[in-house]
């Protein structure tokens, strides 16, 4: 997969692509419609499928200072959006130059002169340009305008719920695990790299993998069964384990931190890049009175765990 980080200067190759428009955060089943229609007509027309992104995500842009939201971090949605056959990957810059440009400058800087698009595909409140003046409607107008193709996708549902990356990052604060991945297609998972900790849980018997939650969105904190997939290094593989989001009061920390302790296993795995799944939730975090009502807990909480791994489907 190809990604162009700025519309100037597009490679011939490149150009002439069918567009998905979007920010496509989770990549859920709603943004997976709007992708596999682009893609057929990308195989009609014979035709690269392309997707557009904005980076950052416009609402941290103009929201600096509120808490992290994203679902799929930029390596993570690209990592799903490869794997969804995407030819190439335009991730513009969204600066003050994006941000103040009007629709139609939108259209014509980015998608005709600069993407030479020959079709794009967008979902059914795809908004765009300064103010986010321009829609669907516009969108379609200026196609014809301009020659290119535009096709809107409806909302798409499950049941009478309507896919959507908000409501999916509420199922996640809720601690929802399994319905967040139902509308995703696939368990949510942080991806980060495994940075080294106190490594505490070594002087009580549960070693444990240390993942930032960098500006993934933040679930419910808490204990989790989870599926940890190492990409890198000697240890490359999915394993299962048990997990911790929290801000360990036990031991009277702060800040949020993923800790998972991988069953059956004992290898470094310091600087490598991991996707962590959550697949089941499992209690609240609380405070303990000493290590050894901590280690009693985690004790139970890991078998609890492999009773879930043991029956989870590898999708939800």
């Amino acid at each position: 997969m190809h990604i162009i980080r700025h519309y100037e200067h597009v490679a011939p190759g490149l150009q002439g692509a069918v567009f998905a428009l979007g920010n496509f955060d989770g990549v859920h089943l709603g943004h997976q419609q709007v992708i596999a229609g682009a893609r057929a007509l990308a195989a009609e027309m014979g035709a690269p499928l392309g997707v557009l992104v904005f980076e950052p995500h416009p609402q941290q842009y103009f929201f600096p200072d509120k808490p992290f939201f994203r679902l799929t971090p930029f390596r993570a949605k690209a990592h799903k959006l490869e794997r969804l056959g995407v030819d190439i990957l335009a991730a513009l810059p969204f600066d003050a130059t994006l941000a103040t440009k009007q629709a139609p400058e939108f259209v014509l800087d980015v998608l005709v002169d600069g993407l030479h698009v020959c079709h794009v595909v967008a979902g059914y409140d795809f908004r765009f340009g300064k103010g986010r003046g321009g829609d669907a409607a516009a969108l379609g107008y200026m196609g014809m305008m301009e020659g290119f193709g535009v096709t809107i996708v409806d909302e798409v549902k499950n049941g009478s719920e309507t896919y959507s990356s908000t409501r999916i990052r509420e199922l996640l604060h809720e601690g929802n695990v399994r319905e967040a991945g139902r509308m995703l297609g696939d368990w949510w998972k942080v991806e980060t790299q495994v940075q080294k900790g106190d490594q505490r849980g070594r002087t009580i018997g549960f070693p444990t993998a240390n993942l930032p939650l960098d500006d993934h969105v933040e679930p419910a904190l808490g204990v989790y069964a989870v599926r940890i997939e190492i990409q890198d290094g000697p240890e490359k593989g999915v394993y299962d384990g048990v997990a911790n989001i929290g801000r360990r009061p036990t031991f009277d920390k702060s800040d949020v931190l993923l800790e998972v302790h991988i069953f059956d296993f004992d290898a470094d795995i310091y600087g490598c890049h991991a996707g962590v799944s959550l697949i089941g939730y499992i209690r609240e975090e609380r405070k303990f009175d000493g290590l050894e009502a901590l280690k009693a807990q985690i004790a139970k909480d890991s078998e609890t765990a492999r009773h879930i791994l043991k029956d989870a489907p590898e999708k939800p």
